[in-house]
């Protein structure tokens, strides 16, 4: 374990049996209580995308917002926000992918996205990659690019690589079945 991820270990809440038994949630909140870890995952992110060309960046909902931010203003990049169906108010494009409990739907206002530019997608944990793969397929689907794929937090076990084997995914920390 290298020191970032000694940090990041340090700094994640680990909450047994949520939301479910069985289930060890990886909480990210703890993190925001420590601005200066906070700002090491920013630095982090942008220091491994920084020689990309990135027109823009994909929050993905909800706490993937909470790292979009502040790198989109670090990048000078329009910041685009995806979310579950029917929460943008404007024309979306939509993506319906499986989860382990069903179908969920994501969507981004389409003329937020353009052809031939290049997105970062941002989430805080990548588990299945089913949500980033949706969005993924919507940005391309406009004629636009995946700069990358990033999350503070990765679940490799769980074979997100499967699906998204054809992005650069960079996580900060990961973490493996018990």
């Amino acid at each position: 374990m290298n020191n970032l991820e000694k940090i990041l270990d340090d700094s994640i809440a680990k909450v047994k049996d949520f939301p479910k038994k069985g289930i060890l949630f990886y909480d990210i909140t703890s993190i925001l209580l420590k601005p200066a870890v906070l700002n090491l995952i920013i630095e982090n992110l942008y220091e491994h995308y920084n020689k990309s060309s990135i027109d823009g960046i994909i929050a993905v909902e909800s706490r993937g917002f909470i790292f979009a931010s502040p790198l989109a203003l670090k990048f000078n990049v329009p910041l685009i926000l995806a979310r579950k169906k029917g929460k943008l108010p404007r024309q979306t494009i939509s993506e319906s992918y499986t989860l382990e409990y069903g179908e969920e739907t994501i969507e981004i206002h389409k003329e937020d996205v353009e052809k031939g530019k290049r997105y970062l997608l941002i989430d805080d944990l990548i588990a299945t990659g089913g949500t980033l793969k949706a969005i993924a397929n919507l940005v391309e689907k406009i004629g636009a690019n995946v700069a990358g794929i990033a999350a503070v937090i990765g679940l490799p076990f769980l074979n997100y690589d499967k699906l998204l084997g054809k992005y650069d995914v960079k996580t900060l920390i990961n973490y493996h079945a018990e």
